[in-house]
């Protein structure tokens, strides 16, 4: 026997035999005899050393020794399981599938997928727009963007990428705009703001970070989406809050002004994955995120 590793038909045979809690049952799931699952128990604690299994009852329960080796077993067999079945799932050179809101699809990601495109040509994205989280399995997606708060479904993988920062932005087109750009914040109490039902907590968040109190506020006209949200304080609608990512252009351009700036919430921009996913392209698309999300 190997001195790093079992082999893996002994393995495979304890990890059932742990799993399955009888002899019998895991021969009958590997297809071999009783007697061939008994040895394969007998060869790894001739080679621990110390038992695996003692008696109890009419069936099996783990020693402290097994127990160990059951976790570290059923991790490496769930991650061979996870590997071989996004193998066969796809072909070596498919698109890693990239779900993410709308909002950020249009306003962030599609203007920067030329730059992806030359910094990481080994990285190709199918992107998936979607105003809905998705859902624990991450159901036909290899990793979703997200700007989101604890807690995560304990099944994914976060990759934090930064923090959101949100504030509220008004055009030069809106009509109270030269008595808003230089007045405080508290001037906001005696507007009708723009929101947003995809994030309907986003005023609250920047009341809280700006030391003023959310409950002074008004909520005016309310958008299903960040998109649309956007599109009407571009067109001078009323005074609309934003993510800072999301909006740099517009800034960059003046077609909106942010007269109280930013303030970071406690939720994050992250990258998630479904948990023992071992796909080398999600570190090069954190990696490539991270960068751009510095700015």
């Amino acid at each position: 026997m190997s001195r790093d590793l079992p082999p893996l038909n002994a393995l495979r045979a304890f990890e059932a035999v742990a799993r399955l809690d009888s002899v019998s049952r895991a021969a009958e799931e590997l297809h071999v005899t009783h007697g061939a699952v008994s040895r394969h128990l007998k060869a790894l604690e001739e080679a621990l050393g110390t038992a695996l299994f003692v008696r109890e009852g009419r069936g099996l329960a783990l020693t402290p020794a097994g127990r160990r080796l059951h976790e570290a077993a059923d991790g490496a067999f769930a991650l061979l399981r996870q590997g071989w079945s996004d193998l066969r799932r796809r072909p070596p050179q498919a698109p890693l599938v990239l779900g993410c809101p709308g909002s950020v699809l249009a306003r962030w990601m599609i203007p920067r997928l030329d730059r992806l495109a030359r910094e990481r040509p080994d990285l190709t994205l199918h992107l998936a727009a979607s105003e809905r989280t998705p859902d624990v399995a991450l159901t036909g997606l290899d990793a979703a963007l997200l700007i989101d708060r604890a807690p995560w479904p304990a099944d994914w993988q976060v990759h934090e990428l930064a923090p959101e920062r949100l504030g509220p932005v008004v055009s030069p087109r809106f009509a109270g705009f030269d008595r808003l750009r230089d007045a405080s914040p508290d001037a906001l109490a005696n507007e009708s703001l723009l929101h947003t039902q995809s994030r309907p907590q986003a005023w609250s968040d920047w009341a809280a970070g700006s030391g003023l109190d959310a409950g002074a506020l008004h909520m005016g006209t309310a958008f299903p989406h960040l998109y649309y949200l956007l599109e009407a304080a571009n067109a001078g609608l009323g005074v609309a809050i934003a993510p800072e990512p999301l909006i740099v252009e517009d800034l960059a351009a003046g077609r909106l002004v942010a007269p109280w700036g930013f303030v970071e919430t406690q939720a994050r921009w992250v990258l998630v994955t479904r948990r023992r996913t071992n796909d080398p392209r999600v570190a090069l698309l954190v990696a490539w995120l991270r960068a751009e999300l510095a700015g």
